[in-house]
């Protein structure tokens, strides 16, 4: 364990044996930092935060503090950091809230850039990359391969599907479905994350059957209700377009169009 002299450890954190820990950085109790992190200068890991193996924690980031909500009375809730993941400078991530279920989630191998905002209760898959300035209020989901550009901020209870690109500086108050684009204010879509489903191995079989799933969802001017039965009766039903066509149906809070 390679930890600076000025740096704060209380007593009751469970720190593994190779973890590095900078310059005045301060670890609260009941906290655990897994195997090969590297908890930066000045960098704040507060209560009841758990944080997975080779993450690295940059300076000034406040990992854990309590939520931002008027709800909150002092309970004993948890921020749960996946393994691999990278939070950097002036990060924030809040502990849940009882009301919200008790706990933050971070997947593994998300990027956290920096001044990025994690509220309350937020759940994020793996492979999320939110962009400088990105925020995420209380209750957000955000699924697997997310990408969120600079200052794109996301509404309470929003749920952003898998493989979705949203456009920075963008006003999320709906939810977004997976493998598309969102971009603007208030945000609409503008079409599939093509170039991002490429780069990750997806066929173009699979992306022209998204794409006629697309069209008809979006593009002709039919209710929610009558584009779902189009499409199941007009497209094959791969596991992509079935997750597309699950997220819609299951969406309550209505999805970005």
């Amino acid at each position: 364990m390679k930890i600076h002299p000025t740096a704060i450890i209380d007593a009751n954190a469970q720190i593994a044996d190779d973890v590095e820990i900078g310059p005045y950085a301060v670890v609260d109790s009941d906290v655990i930092i897994g195997s090969g992190c590297k908890i930066g200068a000045h960098a704040m890991i507060h209560q009841y935060t758990d944080i997975g193996s080779d993450c690295q924690i940059f300076p000034f980031a406040s990992v854990g503090s309590i939520p931002q909500d008027l709800k909150f009375k002092g309970e004993k809730t948890v921020l749960k950091v996946g393994k691999n993941t990278v939070i950097r400078e002036f990060a924030t991530l809040n502990r849940g809230t009882g009301e919200g279920g008790g706990i933050t989630e971070v997947g593994d191998n998300n990027l956290l850039m920096s001044y990025t905002h994690i509220a309350h209760d937020c759940k994020t898959g793996n492979n999320v990359i939110m962009s400088n300035n990105a925020t995420l209020a209380g209750h957000v989901i955000a699924e697997d391969y997310v990408i969120l550009g600079g200052f794109a901020a996301v509404h309470q209870f929003v749920h952003l599907g898998s493989h979705s690109y949203i456009g920075g500086k963008s006003a999320i108050v709906k939810d977004v479905p997976p493998f598309v684009i969102a971009s603007g204010d208030r945000a609409v879509l503008h079409g599939l994350n093509k170039i991002g489903l490429e780069r990750r191995g997806f066929s173009q079989e699979a992306l022209s059957l998204l794409k006629k799933a697309y069209k008809i969802m979006f593009r002709l001017d039919l209710t929610v209700n009558d584009a779902l039965e189009k499409i199941k009766n007009e497209v094959q039903l791969t596991p992509e377009v079935d997750q597309f066509l699950s997220f819609i149906e299951n969406s309550s809070r209505g999805i970005t169009r």
